[in-house]
């Protein structure tokens, strides 16, 4: 059973260690430094979200950051990618924190095509990610029902 719990601030260092896990297994395109300039300034943001860890029974899936009509951030533990808890996640941020708005690492095909496969499309594309580093970001809206 899926559950959800707001992180404590003393969950941070956890947090950390899992988002690292995450990217190091879902984020090749990314240089060492750049991996380690990232794991420095996350811990910033984490105040600024709707910060939720996501739990099967005792063991941590991953974590959410919302803001708004935003999914800020999603990072699933890599024992738990592909086994339904990222679309179970993702629809439960939908309808609970109304999610209309998404930005993915654009060299991250898996998470760009997860998103568009659940409704979201290409809204645009900026060529540098919002520190001006080589990595290209796509921004996704949620498609309006009723439309195909």
């Amino acid at each position: 059973m899926l559950s959800r719990s707001k992180a404590r601030k003393e969950e941070y260092g956890l947090i950390l260690e899992l988002w690292e896990k995450s990217v190091r297994y879902t984020h090749d395109f990314l240089a060492e430094e750049d991996l380690q300039f990232y794991k420095h300034v996350i811990p910033e943001y984490l105040d600024n979200v709707h910060l939720d860890l996501w739990k099967n029974e005792q063991h941590i899936i991953g974590f959410s950051g919302t803001s708004e009509e935003e999914l800020v951030m999603l990072f699933l533990d890599p024992d738990f990618i592909g086994k339904q808890y990222g679309h179970k996640i993702l629809l439960e941020l939908i309808a609970t924190e109304s999610i209309k708005k998404i930005d993915v690492n654009t060299q991250n095909e898996h998470a760009k095509s997860f998103y568009l496969n659940h409704g979201f499309e290409i809204a645009s594309e900026d060529a540098v990610d919002g520190f001006g580093k080589p990595y290209p970001i796509t921004h996704l809206i949620k498609k309006p029902s009723g439309l195909s």
